[in-house]
């Protein structure tokens, strides 16, 4: 485990294509383990494991294995919430993440799952957590996210298996347009404060 940990601390995506085949026959178990893993160990990057699913697997097999993958990570990060309640919860991701959270899902409801998990940079564990405190039902949730993650993780699968030496630019990529999605966030509250 702290091996894994630290492999995907560091982003290191061949070296995570390497541990997961060091598992042999038990590799899909593995990466749908680490998955898992990354989610109760936020804030690390789901995208990497399917990177290296890509990688490893081929763009059609990692594809599928990463889909199930978040789909388990997902329902593991639903049904802590709904077991624990709020507290835990808000201990694990913050007040501030679970109070966004708690907004979106007023104002969405099930379209807020499926539609944060379109857009790259939203943090699945935390739509997870906060869908697990709604009155939402577990297998509408469950198709949403994997319905929802069904494209980027199809192009994390290709990029990872086609072209692992360009992912640092899409990790810059993403970095600046997170960046740029809170500084934008940070401007409109400005102009909205009396």
């Amino acid at each position: 485990m702290n091996r894994a940990l630290g492999i995907l601390g560091r982003g290191d995506v061949a070296g995570l294509r390497e541990y997961i085949l060091s598992f042999g026959a038990w590799a899909p178990v593995a990466s749908s383990l680490l998955m898992v893993l990354q989610a109760l160990a936020a804030p690390l990057p789901s995208f990497l494991i399917t990177f290296a699913n890509g990688l490893a697997f081929g763009v059609l097999w990692g594809w599928a294995l990463s889909v199930f993958g978040h789909a388990l990570a997902a329902a593991a990060c639903f049904w802590i919430s709904r077991s624990l309640g709020r507290v835990p919860v808000e201990a694990l991701i913050g007040k501030a993440g679970l109070e966004s959270a708690d907004r979106w899902f007023a104002r969405w409801g099930l379209y807020a799952v499926f539609l944060a998990r379109l857009v790259p940079g939203v943090s699945f564990d935390i739509v997870s957590y906060a869908a697990g405190l709604t009155q939402m039902g577990f297998r509408s949730f469950i198709l949403a996210s994997a319905l929802g993650i069904v494209p980027q993780t199809l192009v994390y699968s290709f990029l990872g298996q086609r072209a692992p030496e360009y992912i640092w630019a899409f990790l810059v990529f993403s970095a600046v347009a997170v960046c740029s999605a809170v500084v934008t966030i940070a401007v409109r509250r400005g102009k909205n404060t009396p």
